[in-house]
């Protein structure tokens, strides 16, 4: 149970110190709303959503979040083994360049098919 003892300190610090950040700034921050700061805020494109409901994103917005997130979690696979790359041997290297292959495949499909063109 000490073992966890710190973790729980560290926990109460961080609580406390996002209660009182969010306290203090409630009590001296400006209070001068107007109609701007109640909207929302989309990168100062005009926004899309019509009151009563959300807006429509289009599909490539879809897209390349999930290419975001095939090639974050390739780096994500990639760190480990880099830091044990020694202990590997030769399968941790035939392991990753077939990795790094497969994931090159998806990203040559993605190119050629016109996914990383914005228009």
């Amino acid at each position: 149970m000490n073992a966890y003892v710190p973790i729980l300190v560290l926990g109460v610090i961080g609580f406390a110190f996002a209660s009182v950040s969010v306290g203090i700034s409630m009590l001296i921050g400006p209070k001068r709303y107007n109609r701007a700061k109640l909207d929302a805020y989309e990168c100062g494109i005009e926004p899309t959503a019509v009151p009563t409901g959300g807006g429509r994103y289009p599909v490539k917005y879809y897209l390349t979040a999930m290419l975001f997130i095939i090639f974050d979690i390739e780096i994500v696979f990639l760190y480990p083994w880099a830091v044990h790359f020694d202990s590997l041997g030769l399968f941790g290297l035939g392991a990753m360049a077939l990795f790094i292959f497969n994931v090159s495949v998806a990203y040559a499909y993605e190119w050629r098919r016109g996914g990383l063109s914005w228009d």
